[in-house]
Formats: structure tokens, C-alpha cells, sequence
């Protein structure tokens, strides 16, 4: 239905919001009008769907949600529709156990071989779109996934080897099967918050995602596509772009103690190998405090742990699935604390070139504060090749409350170097505590382990190891310990085309 603006009660900052499509402020659709409640008890979804069709049809148009809380299975994007959460307005994910209805169902026929369930599928989702254009989701309001799961089966592949992380080896059958249930568990439930397959011109803005599910947003083979202004405090992955071009993310807040930040990928979830390509990640917070307490402003740090049993996670990470690669890539102007650092890596075949990581801040890096890895898990189809990393710039760096364990890496294969590596104005200051065997060790090569810092165990070195890598160039690297540590400071193994200058631990 068409409204005025009678009594719309969204505030001065959404009204503000409503020309990210122009053409869609000049009509709105109040959901109440369709028969939303808002109060919590009654199931709204239907009713906002209706709001939803209604505003599309008629050409475009705006969706509104006014204070109150709905309570909601999936919601269905379509084209030249902005959803607009008004101040006080909290879309809560509906639990199929407790509220007598189900999500949309996962896609079938999908082939789930080289990525897990929550990457193949999108309609199992609280909010979902597909092949949509024009379409916007912002205002001041919340998504709260209360009743989503995080879980979901792995992939198909059966290779085993790069499957999981090295630090999950000691767990039992019957603790996987506790993270990854079988596909059937999975029907009716919801596991991401957001998720979009294909489609072009979305804009996220202003919003909060509270407890997201596997990811709060999962955009798949998404073009032209802006996140800005957004908290993320969730159990799982927060925002999630795989096989996606022409994308910003800028100004979002993302603490995600159980899985990656803000990460890029490139998976084999639409059927063939694409490139992630033309990304900007820019002025963003990444975090592992314990799950909501960002939002609360509490920062508890009591969880250490994550669930693959290395320290929380949080960070900004390119991988694990890699089988299309990575190209122009800058991320810039960020700020990690109590998480891991910045993790680049293909592992799947995909060629990684043109990424440029500059003016970072990390405090308290639960694991490496910079890791690279080219692999050869090669999890695709027959014929998929090791791929390559080349053309990596990081610069203007400052890590410090490092983990010990874990130097910044550079590690590549013997017969595949990472190539063409710069690293300038570096600072990494860590706790230090490593002792005399340490240095001693001889890491293994481990070509298809999962990439994580943690697969090498404990380092040679403590500030900079580097392995199979061709074009290495270090400018202003500092480096210090907070206690000491008896292993040297840098180790470099098969290291060619090196440089180095104004680094005065050098030696």
C-alpha cells in the first residue's frame, strides 16, 4: 500500500538515509500496513514479504519498519526495494523449535563438493536475495539472529588432507559432528542472517547484526556492492565476500571471537572458478572480544579459545576457499585488537596479485600479525592447479602484544615461491618467551594443510620467517620483545631477489 509519511516514527538519521536510490524515496510501504505487529510474539515475515512484493512491483520504492520487534522466518529480497529499519525497529530470527514454522529451504541441487553448506546455499537465510538489483537495507534498527544456528555441514571433498585446520587433529568424531551436522538437520533451520547470490547495485548501511549465524552476510557473485556504517557482533563469520567484483566495505565494526572478520573469497559455490576482484576495505574494526560484548561496550575478554582450538579470531583474512583467486585488492586504514592479524592466501589454485594492505593498527594479535601462504590443498575439480601469490604490498604496520609463537610469515612451496613482496614501515612488537630449542626447529613443508599461522607450531625466529619466496623487499622493519626471547629474530629459507634496508635488528 501506498503511504504518506503520517506517522512513520523513524527519526532524523534514517530519514537521512532514504536517497541511496532516489527514485525509491518518493513511495513508501509501512509493513504495519500489511500486517506486521512488531510486538515480538506475532510472525511478521509474511507480511513484510508483502510490503516487499507490493513495493517492487509498483516499480521501487521504500520498505519501512518502524520501532518494535518483528519476529521473523525469511524475508525474500527483490529488486528496486529498500528495506528501511527505523531507530528502535529489531528484526529477531525466528527458532523453528520454539515458534511453529520453518525458513525458506536450502536450494537443492547444488554441488556442495569443494565448499562447505553455508557457502552453497542462500535462501536458508533470515534475509535473502538472488539475482536482485537496486536494493538497499539500512537505518539505525537491528537484525538479531537469535534463532539461527551457526552450524552447518562441511564439504563433500573427502580428501581429508586441508580439511580443517591442524589445530582441530585432537578432536573427536562426535565433537565435529557437534559443529558440522548433517545436511538433513539443516532443514528448516536458518544459518546466515544476510545473504545475497548474484545481483548487483546493494547498499548495506547503519544497521547492527547481532548473532548472525555462519555469516551475518554472505554476498556471493555480487557486483557493484557497498557495506559501510555497520556493527557486526556475532558468533561465527561477519562479513563474508565471496566471488564478488566492484565492492566497498568501509566503517563497519566486526567482533567475531569464533571465525574471520572481514573476509574475501573465492570459492567454487557457483559452479566455476571466479576471481574476487576490485575490493576496498577500508577504515574498519575487526575484534575477538567475547561474542556481544561489543555491542553492549563491556569488551569482555574472558573466552581465549576459539573453536578450531587456536587463540579467538576476529581479523581480516583473503581465503581459505581460493579456487578463482584474487585481484586488486587494497585494505587500508584498519584496526585489529585481540584477534589474529592479516591472513592472505590461496591454497585452491586461485592466483592472488595486486593487493595493497596499508596503515594498520593491531593490539593484542592472538596469533601472526601478517601471514601469508601459498598451498597446494587444491580442493576443485580434476586439473585445478597450485596457484600463485604474487605482487604484495603491506606497509605502514603497527602490531604490537604480539603472541610469541608466531613471527610474521611468508611461506611458500618449494618450486612455487610466493613472488614480489614489499614490506615497508613495519613495526612488531611482541611478548616474547621463546627459548633456545625453539630455534632449532625445522618447520615441515605441509603443502595441503589447512593455511592457518598456528600449522608450523612454534617458529625459529620471533619476529620475521620466510620460506620459498622469490622477491622479497623489507624497507623500515622494526622489531622488538616485551621480554626475551632466545630464538633469533629473523630466519629466511630459500629466499631469493631479497632486500633490505633501515632495519637495524638485521643480521
Amino acid at each position: 500500500m501506498l503511504m504518506s509519511r503520517r506517522d512513520v516514527t523513524l527519526g532524523v538519521g534514517a530519514l537521512l538515509l532514504l536517497p541511496v536510490f532516489p527514485a525509491h524515496a518518493a513511495r513508501h510501504f509501512d509493513v504495519r500496513d500489511h500486517g506486521a505487529k512488531g510486538d515480538g510474539l506475532a510472525i511478521d515475515s509474511e507480511a513484510i514479504n508483502e510490503a516487499i512484493a507490493a513495493a517492487s512491483r509498483g516499480g521501487g520504492g521504500t520498505v519501512i519498519l518502524p520501532r518494535g520487534r518483528y519476529l521473523c522466518f525469511s524475508i525474500r529480497l527483490q529488486s528496486r526495494v529498500t528495506l528501511l529499519l527505523g531507530e528502535g525497529a529489531v528484526i529477531e530470527a525466528a527458532d523453528p523449535a520454539r515458534h511453529g514454522g520453518r525458513y525458506d529451504l536450502p536450494e537443492a541441487g547444488i554441488e556442495q563438493l569443494y565448499q562447505d553448506f553455508g557457502h552453497s546455499h542462500w535462501r536458508n537465510s533470515l534475509i535473502w536475495g538472488e539475482d536482485v538489483e537496486q536494493v538497499a537495507i539500512i537505518g539505525s534498527g537491528m537484525i538479531h539472529g537469535i534463532g539461527l544456528t551457526r552450524d552447518g555441514p562441511g564439504a563433500r571433498w573427502k580428501k581429508q588432507a586441508g580439511e580443517r585446520p591442524l589445530s582441530m587433529q585432537g578432536m573427536s568424531d562426535a565433537q565435529i559432528a557437534e559443529l558440522e551436522p548433517a545436511a538433513a538437520a539443516m532443514q528448516g533451520q536458518g544459518n546466515k542472517a544476510i545473504a545475497l547470490k548474484n545481483g548487483r547495485d546493494i547498499h548495506l548501511s547503519g544497521f547492527t547484526i547481532v548473532k548472525g549465524g555462519h555469516f551475518a552476510i554472505l554476498a556471493t557473485g555480487t557486483r557493484n556492492l557497498r557495506i559501510e556504517g555497520l556493527t557486526i557482533d556475532t558468533e561465527r563469520d561477519g562479513i563474508d565476500l565471496d566471488c564478488v567484483r566492484d565492492v566497498l566495505v568501509e566503517r563497519c565494526r566486526v567482533n567475531s571471537p569464533n571465525d574471520d572478520g572481514i573476509v574475501v573469497k573465492s570459492s567454487y559455490a557457483l559452479g566455476r572458478a571466479i576471481a574476487a576482484e576490485n575490493i576496498l576495505i577500508r577504515d574498519c574494526d575487526v575484534s575477538g572480544y567475547d561474542m556481544g560484548s561489543l555491542v553492549d561496550g563491556t569488551r569482555r575478554t574472558r573466552q581465549d579459545i576459539a573453536p578450531d582450538r587456536d587463540r579467538v579470531t576476529g581479523r581480516i583474512k583473503l581465503g581459505t576457499e581460493s579456487n578463482g583467486g584474487y585481484r586488486n585488492v587494497r585494505i587500508e586504514d584498519c584496526r585489529f585488537t585481540r584477534c589474529r592479524g592479516l591472513a592472505l592466501e590461496t591454497v585452491d589454485g586461485g592466483v592472488m596479485e595486486h593487493v595493497v594492505a596499508q596503515r594498520l593498527t593491531m593490539r593484542d594479535v592472538t596469533t601472526a600479525p601478517l601471514f601469508l601462504r601459498l598451498g597446494d590443498r587444491r580442493r576443485g575439480p580434476e586439473g585445478t592447479g597450485v596457484g600463485a601469490i604474487v605482487g604484495v604490498t603491506i606497509r605502514e604496520v603497527d602490531a604490537r602484544g604480539i603472541d610469541h609463537r608466531f613471527p610474521a610469515a611468508i611461506a611458500g612451496l618449494a618450486g612455487h615461491p610466493i613472488r614480489d613482496v614489499t614490506l615497508r614501515d613495519v613495526h612488531l612488537a611482541y611478548r616474547g618467551g621463546g627459548t633456545a630449542a625453539d630455534s632449532a626447529r625445522v618447520p615441515d613443508e605441509l603443502p595441503d594443510a589447512y593455511p592457518e599461522p598456528s600449522m608450523f607450531g612454534v617458529l625459529p625466529c620471533w619476529a620475521l620467517w620466510a620460506r620459498h619466496v622469490d622477491g622479497l623487499a623489507i624497507d623500515r622493519l622494526t622489531v622488538e620483545t616485551m621480554t626475551p626471547d632466545r630464538r633469533p629474530p629473523f630466519a629466511l629459507e630459500d629466499v631469493q631477489r631479497f632486500s633490505v634496508r633501515n632495519t637495524p635488528l638485521w643480521r
